[in-house]
């Protein structure tokens, strides 16, 4: 009976050992690797059909992230209820949005919304801003890119913003004012 509690103990010190051997940071695993390579060339098109338009402003983000780090071109094409953000008449409303789109169409991203999904909207071509070009169909030019090369990305909104402070609120207090030392100049 002795020689079995011995083993069993024996047994957990030497389960336990990688725990204990793991780095200061609480992980057995050790520290992720970091890997900024280059990208090669790749031409994007962008699926976008957004119900709530304050979407769009991720997608502003999202898509400079990529062009700054991936060279190519980008293709946004609109299918959805994110429309109206785009009509002449919702300009006003709409203006920031719509000022990040123009400044993205400015610096080369190519915004085609879909004819259907616009006349469905109750919308025709004159009542959609000019960096807007109106193409027949959205699927159908998904479909044409990619046929053509171009990578389909479907871009999901989902915050990640902050998201290390879901598990650790305590961690925000502490950096915060890092945070406000580093930004204020």
């Amino acid at each position: 009976m002795r020689l079995l509690r011995h083993l069993a103990l024996a047994s957990l010190v030497t389960l336990s050992a990688p725990v204990f051997a793991a780095d200061k940071d609480m992980s057995p695993y050790g520290t992720a690797k970091v890997d900024m390579h280059a990208f090669k060339t790749i031409n994007r098109v962008y699926d976008v059909n957004y119900p709530d338009v304050q979407h769009l402003n991720a997608l502003a983000g999202f898509i400079t992230n990529v062009d700054k780090v991936v060279p190519g071109k980008s293709v946004v094409v609109l299918h959805g209820p994110e429309i109206r953000v785009f009509a002449k008449e919702n300009y006003e409303k709409y203006q920031a949005t719509v000022d990040k789109m123009a400044a993205l169409s400015k610096a080369g991203v190519e915004f085609r919304m879909c004819n259907n999904a616009m006349h469905g909207s109750g919308f025709e071509a004159k009542d959609i801003v000019g960096f807007v070009t109106v193409i027949p169909a959205g699927f159908a030019e998904i479909v044409d890119l990619q046929a053509k090369g171009y990578k389909l990305i479907m871009p999901t909104v989902t915050a990640v913003k902050d998201s290390r402070y879901i598990d650790h609120p305590e961690l925000k207090q502490a950096v915060a004012p890092e945070l406000k030392q580093t930004t204020v100049k």
